[in-house]
């Protein structure tokens, strides 16, 4: 079994911080940041689980949701994910995102 834990612990830092976050925080772009990278990791995992199957965008569900939505969105991917290296390359995302978000 491949472990996924070092994405879900990075998926969980990140929404970790947006629910911390003031509100300013969040509408200067922390919350679009998260919401860009659940979108992201939820297509990813789509692709993964039904390669012929069309991708469902994640919906914006407003900026205090952004950081439940990075969860599942984390959480489906690292049920996907079959390679170590899916793992490490899905890690980097997350935590480059954290970055740009500046929470």
């Amino acid at each position: 079994m491949l472990d996924t834990t070092p994405l879900t612990a990075a998926v969980d830092q990140f929404a970790d911080r947006l629910r911390a976050a003031p509100q300013s925080r969040l509408q200067r772009g922390a919350a679009a940041e998260a919401l860009g990278l659940a979108r992201e990791l939820s297509a990813w995992a789509q692709r993964l689980d039904d390669p012929e199957g069309p991708v469902r965008e994640m919906p914006d569900a407003g900026m205090f949701a952004a950081a439940d939505q990075l969860t599942v969105a984390g959480r489906d991917l690292a049920v996907s994910l079959r390679e170590p290296a899916d793992v490490a390359q899905a890690v980097e995302r997350v935590e480059a995102a954290l970055k740009r978000a500046g929470i």
